[in-house]
């Protein structure tokens, strides 16, 4: 089962990363051919001085005030190894640091992609478009009900398009909207019902931090560990089973071209 890393799993590898960063510099890069992965030379030569995040991309902040922003694709992951003489061959693009530590960006798939920008995020339309963090002030049940009442768009798609409240992917998706109790494909959703989804969208992004972000199949932790996540999930990829909540079986369909799971009974239209 494949899954793209989604807020979790982004912020536990930030976790991991922004120690074992901070401080270093990038003596060296390289990268694979594709223009999705040749930024990675353009931060050769700086300091790292943290590592942040916004929704689903990791920003790691310069000290000549730029800023390498990764994206981890489907089956990107990141990893720093004491050996910089051993290399993955799935690794797109690496850095070496002052220390003799190796920055490695693995990814299989070559979905990932990096880039290399100033102090105005902005300048990256996709992260333009981004809308509040789930854990700021700026998002609370009233900002969510507005913004999903302005499009007929069905409310699982609205929360996949980020722009309602960044970081939600289809896993924690169709877990808040389980909690929540509303049906993934509700073009309306009543104030009450956004509030309940609100709540949902805060707890099970921050249970998914809690445990590591969520091992279906290539997300890795910094240390080449799983995430626990996978273990506590309701309602994501358990169609067929039981629902936890009130025994009805779990239903699986294709809503907007994404593959969701939700519970007829507890999830009425």
């Amino acid at each position: 089962m494949l899954a793209v890393p989604e807020l979790p799993e982004v912020e536990t590898v930030r976790r991991g990363l922004e120690p074992l960063l901070t401080g270093a510099t990038l003596v060296d890069a390289g990268s694979h051919a594709s223009a999705k992965f040749t930024p990675a030379l353009e931060a050769r030569g700086a300091t790292v001085t943290g590592v942040g995040r916004r929704g689903k991309y990791l920003l790691t902040a310069l000290d000549d005030g730029r800023r390498l922003v990764i994206h981890l694709g489907m089956t990107g992951q990141l990893r720093v190894d004491a050996d910089a003489d051993r290399p993955d061959p799935y690794d797109r693009a690496w850095w070496l640091l002052d220390d003799g530590r190796r920055l490695g960006f693995r990814d299989v798939r070559r979905f990932g992609r990096l880039a290399v920008v100033g102090d105005d995020l902005t300048a990256l339309p996709t992260l333009a478009a981004l809308g509040p963090e789930p854990f700021d002030e700026a998002f609370t049940p009233e900002s969510l009900w507005q913004g999903l009442r302005r499009s007929r768009i069905r409310v699982k798609t609205q929360l996949l398009g980020q722009r309602v409240v960044a970081g939600v992917g289809n896993i924690y998706a169709d877990e808040a909207l389980w909690r929540a109790g509303i049906h993934p494909g509700a073009r309306q959703v009543s104030r009450p019902a956004a509030a309940r989804l609100h709540r949902a969208v805060v707890g099970v992004l921050a249970e998914g931090i809690e445990h590591g972000g969520t091992t279906l199949r290539d997300y890795r932790t910094v240390d080449g560990g799983e995430g626990e996540n996978q273990h506590r999930l309701d309602c994501y990829g358990r169609s067929g089973l039981p629902c936890s909540r009130c025994g009805t079986t779990l239903r699986r369909a294709v809503v907007d071209a994404r593959g969701t799971t939700w519970c007829p009974s507890c999830q009425r239209r």
